[in-house]
């Protein structure tokens, strides 16, 4: 019965198959920002160019088998579609949030938005020299003006020189940070996967594995991963898992820089959100632009701050084995969590790593290949048959590969940040928008709120600054940044999303303060269904 109701839902999920010479709206990319675009945008009757032949972005395509959300399902969900199960406490599958995403798609009819297979391989711009060094953004400060701005490249076959170009009003860029653009180490010559007898991957490609092909990749081989955070976390657990009996081999992790990990979100029998994740706790946290008496504020409160990042560190050092193994990190916690690097350990991995199926090698210095595996800084080889790359991925590269010049140098900027004017607007670049490029505790939400305010952009609710006034904006949340983590260069709002959530409110109109009383709005965590649209 449910593969019968399965196939019936798939038989009626009818795709957009044509689309107009001259559009409104194109989105770009099938992930989550994609489909919280599509539905705020639907007036407008997008087009969602989607490369691959399914929805869910990085859920889809970038998972190992074991892949779980990082966040409990309540603080991962649309306002207008909660989890069915929102109250099992257990972190949602990749599996699961592919159901999730398509249910969502089933219930607000987007897939008659979504193009399938269709690749946008450029973006020509139409809008004159100009371009957008002018006074208001896109020349008007109007994001719609009743004229093609952008021309869109789309190739829906497996050659590239097959491309069908359409034109549009305004493009949103919903490509994301992670997936089809591999980091990959630079290394001098002589030193690099050339000179090494075994196999390199990325894991990016074993991502593409079903899980025999992983076991059997990794079964009785000597496995270096290289790398900490998440995706390295999560490949060296089932590379361990994979080696277990008779014939196995440890799984070595190959660690540069370390950071905190978390093995759930209880610090001393506290629930996590009460240190960061509500509006009390914020207030002592710099945000952006903000005023001298906040300023003053955040001084004065500065060794309250480091209170709570050492009571959550000694915590951490109590629970977990990290100076036994070396991995406990000389800076404060809450560098790594203003920062987006903090991560949740799956389940078992000091298990495995305490049966010495995984081991831990530090190289702060870096390394390079040799013929028998890795070198380390200090000169000491670690053999290996398979190397796997958890390095990370060059999102920015992506949007480099398809905007035109002058644009694709704008992408970041002396920070190696995106400069997002509230985390969508690049000011220099007209009538586009970059939705899932700002990191937060809780993605979809951020990506949410910023599609609402898109659509209330392009509305008309509201007018934009002019071009400098958002640039000094731009710069000022840079600046809290550094200020806060030595890890800035990353545009991530975990320290300030309340706030960053009542900047979008208030332009649109709606209610700041979304909580009952007074007392919730100060201790009571924030989350996606406190900003259902009124």
């Amino acid at each position: 019965m449910a593969m019968q109701q399965q196939q019936h839902k798939q038989q009626e999920r009818c795709t957009r198959e044509k689309v107009p010479a001259v559009g409104r709206v194109a989105i770009i990319g099938g992930g989550i920002s994609g489909l919280a675009a599509a539905k705020q945008l639907a007036g407008h009757d997008p087009v969602v160019f989607e490369a691959t032949a399914s929805i869910g972005g990085v859920w889809k395509h970038c998972v190992y088998r074991s892949t779980r959300l990082q966040t409990p399902r309540p603080d991962y969900e649309f306002s207008d579609m909660p989890w069915r199960n929102r109250d099992d406490p257990t972190f949602p599958t990749h599996g699961e949030i592919i159901d999730y995403l398509e249910d969502y798609a089933d219930k607000f009819d987007l897939w008659r938005y979504i193009m399938l297979g269709a690749k946008v391989v450029g973006v020509k711009f139409l809008g004159g020299p100009a371009a957008g060094f002018t006074e208001l953004w896109s020349g008007t400060g109007e994001p719609l003006q009743g004229k093609p701005m952008w021309e869109v490249g789309v190739s829906t076959s497996d050659s590239d020189d097959d491309v069908q170009w359409y034109k549009f009003e305004f493009v949103v860029m919903c490509t994301g940070k992670y997936g089809d653009v591999p980091r990959m180490p630079v290394f001098p010559p002589g030193k690099g996967p050339e000179v090494f007898k075994g196999q390199v991957m990325h894991s990016l490609d074993y991502c593409k594995l079903n899980e025999q092909e992983t076991v059997e990749l990794m079964r009785g081989k000597k496995v270096v991963v290289v790398g900490y955070k998440k995706s390295a976390i999560d490949l060296a657990l089932e590379c361990a898992q994979a080696n277990q009996g008779e014939g196995g081999q440890a799984c070595t992790m190959l660690v540069r820089t370390l950071h905190w990990v978390v093995p759930s979100y209880s610090i001393w029998g506290l629930p996590f959100f009460l240190f960061y994740s509500t509006r009390f706790s914020q207030l002592f946290y710099e945000r952006p632009n903000q005023g001298v008496l906040r300023s003053l504020l955040c001084r004065l409160m500065a060794p309250l701050k480091a209170g709570v990042s050492k009571f959550i560190e000694s915590y951490l050092s109590w629970k977990l084995p990290l100076s036994e193994y070396g991995l406990r990190p000389e800076h404060p916690f809450v560098e790594d969590y203003a920062s987006c690097q903090m991560a949740i350990l799956p389940d078992g991995f000091f298990d495995m790593a305490g049966r010495d199926l995984i081991r831990f090698r530090r190289s702060a210095g870096g390394w390079c290949f040799s013929e028998n595996g890795v070198v380390l800084d200090d000169g000491t080889e670690v053999e290996a048959d398979l190397v796997f790359l958890a390095t990370g991925f060059e999102g920015k590269d992506k949007l480099r590969s398809v905007l035109p010049e002058p644009f694709r140098g704008l992408v970041v900027n002396k920070s190696a940040m995106m400069p997002l004017y509230r985390g969508t607007i690049h000011p220099l670049i007209p009538n586009m928008a970059f939705v899932g490029y700002v990191e937060s505790v809780s993605n979809l939400h951020t990506s949410e709120l910023r599609c609402r305010w898109l659509a209330g952009l392009l509305g008309r609710r509201f007018p934009l600054p002019a071009v400098e006034e958002m640039v000094r904006h731009v710069d000022g949340e840079t600046e809290a940044m550094r200020r806060t983590t030595r890890f800035y260069r990353r545009h991530c709002i975990s320290t300030y999303s309340i706030h960053d959530s009542d900047a979008m409110c208030a332009d649109l109109g709606s209610r700041v303060h979304r909580k009952p009383n007074w007392l919730a709005e100060l201790f009571a965590p924030y989350n996606n269904q406190d900003y259902k649209e009124e």
